[in-house]
């Protein structure tokens, strides 16, 4: 049961906790807004679309957030504590410090297992959400992936700038260019015109209907002719009054939800479901790289399919000895056989860029599934990190806490970035890649627990300069004391 004191306790952590957890979030937000949201803000949404947007990508930083809020108000908490007497003052009535600490552990495991409850239960959805209102905008307002004055090829096959966009969802140009993309040695055309209306097609979604006012078409038609026909051929413009064309904006809409399927996205689903996920795309896995195996094999030596298979090097007979031949019959086969490498050279780089996307796509799925539960033992950890330096630098407030917490966390951000590329790489295993932070962290987390427990002097500046005082004694003659000067 817990006691006055450890309501007491209680009460000063989630004190900083809630004002902390409200900052950071914060911090988080804007910073979703500078990279997620830049190409939307101020182009025809409304504020309401805005904010949802916010809402939805707001949930899934809350993984980070808790985890440093944990260690930001831990160590303030028994900062203050110290700073104030008041955890000397409990150590003198016979409170240990693990007795001390007990009530917020357990308040910290508590939310490390709400946050676990929270990414696999409530964060998918979010997601979810988050990715088909990205979807819906980029279907209803394409021309808010366009920059008003700049080229863009955003549209397959043709190269277009728009001087001036307006409207409420950037439907009204003014000042059109529009160019097909095409080679020397196929037809050329390019399109001016002063004004056009933008708008989805009503027949399907996944185009875009152009229509422009008051223009010139100007085209060369010079596919399949002789040099000198093309020199010869006049220039030909076409005035038109209203002309309608259809682009395909399918490319637009996967770029704008970052070439991810709506309908199945592993950010879309929980632990459980994931495992299955796993499951599968390592049996497809498996089967895509032995088909490569054999593809390379074969190409090695038509008549081996799986090098497992041959018996043993002695039942190979060879078909032809070299010495036995002439000498330019020699060159013929040394070249022949050169050839032969660099050609599986050049089919075993291509293989790799096969290979490449699968090991990333798979690290990607086992380092979101594996975090789930990573980022609450987070928690802990970070909980026994800010606890024992608070009792150790016995500092409250803004200050030196602040500090020395923000350093733990990017150190810990660091090292998440740093496995998650080596993971991708297919350098590191993608589970080891989730866990190797914590790993790393919880060591340390215990250590400083038991230099707490042991009221070590482990930010005592005197101490260390005591310890250095031979070493510096070698560097720097002390003076001789003088009385009388």
């Amino acid at each position: 049961m817990f006691k006055k004191l450890d309501w007491y306790i209680v009460k000063t952590f989630f004190g900083p906790f809630f004002f902390i957890f409200s900052v950071l979030f914060f911090i988080f937000i804007v910073n979703i807004i500078w990279i997620q949201l830049g190409q939307f803000m101020g182009k025809g949404l409304t504020y309401w679309e805005i904010l949802k947007l916010l809402f939805y990508f707001g949930v899934g930083v809350i993984n980070m957030v808790l985890p440093l809020t944990i260690l930001l108000s831990s160590i303030m908490t028994f900062g203050e504590l110290g700073e104030r007497y008041e955890l000397a003052a409990m150590k003198a009535a016979g409170i240990s410090l693990t007795r001390i600490m007990m009530p917020l552990f357990l308040i910290s495991v508590m939310l490390s297992g709400i946050l676990f409850l929270f990414q696999n239960n409530i964060t998918p959805d979010f997601q979810r959400k988050a990715k088909n209102m990205l979807y819906n905008i980029a279907q209803t307002r394409p021309a808010l992936n366009f920059t008003p004055g700049q080229f863009i090829d955003q549209i397959p096959g043709y190269l277009v700038k728009f001087d001036k966009i307006a409207g409420e969802n950037g439907e009204n140009l003014e000042g059109i260019y529009i160019h097909k993309k095409a080679n020397a040695y196929q037809n050329q055309q390019s399109i001016r015109a002063a004004k056009g209306l933008l708008v989805p097609s009503t027949e399907n979604k996944n185009y875009l209907k152009l229509i422009l006012f008051n223009g010139y078409v100007f085209e060369d038609n010079i596919a399949n002719q002789r040099i000198n026909d093309r020199i010869r051929q006049p220039d030909q413009a076409i005035k038109f009054d209203t002309l309608t064309s259809h682009f395909d904006i399918s490319e637009i809409i996967n770029k704008a939800i970052e070439e991810e399927r709506i309908t199945d996205d592993y950010r879309f689903k929980t632990y459980g479901e994931l495992n299955i996920t796993i499951a599968d795309r390592k049996k497809e896995n498996t089967q895509t790289f032995n088909n490569i195996n054999s593809d390379l094999l074969s190409y090695v030596n038509s008549y081996i399919t799986y090098i497992d298979k041959t018996p043993s090097r002695s039942a190979v007979t060879p078909q032809l000895k070299l010495d036995t031949v002439k000498k330019v019959k020699q060159l013929e086969i040394l070249n022949a056989a050169h050839q032969k490498l660099e050609s599986l050279k050049v089919s075993a780089k291509n293989r790799e860029s096969q290979i490449n996307p699968i090991i990333k796509s798979y690290s990607r799925i086992v380092l979101y599934q594996q975090r789930i539960i990573a980022f609450s033992v987070t928690c802990i950890i970070f909980f026994l990190i800010g606890a024992s330096l608070g009792s150790i630098i016995r500092k409250g407030g803004m200050g030196l806490p602040v500090v020395i917490a923000i350093v733990i966390f990017i150190v810990f951000y660091v090292m998440n970035l740093s496995v998650e590329n080596l993971a991708w790489d297919g350098t590191l295993n993608p589970y080891l890649a989730a866990w190797l932070p914590n790993i790393i962290l919880f060591p340390f987390g215990i250590w400083l627990t038991y230099k707490a427990l042991t009221d070590s002097q482990l930010f005592d500046a005197e101490k260390y300069k005591a310890f250095f005082k031979p070493v510096r004694r070698l560097f720097v003659k002390e003076k001789e004391h003088q009385r009388y000067q």
